[in-house]
């Protein structure tokens, strides 16, 4: 029987249960992939990271409850805190991903994660199960290459919104952001992706890959404070620095734990 370590890690956090959670495994290989996707289900965490060494960095891989997903930040933000914490990584850290390079570094404050910014494309309309759920209005409807936003008139509005999970699980495989200007904050947001067995994503940094590039934009500044309302909540500092996006956090260890397979 197979022994593997696996920690989870709540992300964008300063303390153990709020911000989101992630599990991680650091392997010497990878395992069969319907393996790592077991090992996700099982879980039942927005994601499960799996990460391997490679030459000067690391290869890195993403699953959710239900299938492999191409990019996810605060799996990765997790990732860099088992590394550092558990395995003593000092400086830059680099991984390997589906959307490219990505790295993060560790400092006083927590990490930096430094991602690739996706610009959003509009022109794109919702399905009417999807579009009569606001009913308050949409300031800007918008996409990228795996969600869709929505802007709405306050932050309250994000704050308050009631979703139709099951309605929203036919935008599969995109999940749907929703987002407004905040009073307190640049930005506010909430993400949901049950198709892809994500009902609510606490904090979601992949997200601000392109919420960062259209409020800044919109605001006139490249740096930008975010909060997603969740139950577990989570604030992000963003800033725009030329085709990246950088979005700083800290994150706590919750668990190690040994597994069976």
């Amino acid at each position: 029987m197979a022994k593997l370590m696996m920690f989870q890690v709540d992300a964008f956090a300063e303390r153990v249960f709020s911000g989101n959670p992630a599990a991680v495994l650091v392997l010497e290989d990878w395992l069969p992939e319907e393996v790592m996707q077991a090992i996700a289900a099982e879980n039942n965490l927005s994601e499960t990271a799996f990460l391997r060494p490679a030459s000067d960095r690391w290869e890195l891989r993403w699953f959710t409850p239900v299938h492999e997903v191409d990019f996810c930040g605060h799996a990765t933000l997790a990732a860099a805190h088992v590394l550092v914490t558990e395995f003593k990584r000092a400086g830059e850290l680099m991984f390997a991903t589906r959307v490219g390079e990505l790295r993060v570094t560790s400092g006083d404050e927590g990490y930096r994660l430094d991602l690739p910014k996706f610009e959003p494309t509009f022109g794109i309309a919702l399905p009417e199960g999807v579009s009569k759920l606001f009913v308050g209005g949409m300031a800007a409807v918008f996409m990228n290459f795996e969600n869709i936003f929505v802007e709405l008139p306050t932050d309250e509005a994000v704050r308050d919104f009631v979703p139709d999970l099951a309605a929203i699980a036919n935008l599969y495989p995109r999940g749907l952001s929703i987002t407004a200007a905040g009073t307190e904050v640049d930005f506010v947001s909430r993400y949901f992706a049950p198709g892809s067995g994500i009902p609510e994503d606490p904090v979601t940094g992949s997200t601000h890959s392109t919420l960062v590039p259209y409020w800044a934009k919109k605001l006139s500044k490249s740096t930008l404070l975010a909060y997603q309302w969740s139950p577990r909540g989570g604030r992000l500092a963003c800033e725009l620095v030329g085709d990246r996006v950088m979005v700083s956090g800290q994150a706590v260890t919750f668990m190690r734990a040994e597994i069976f397979l």
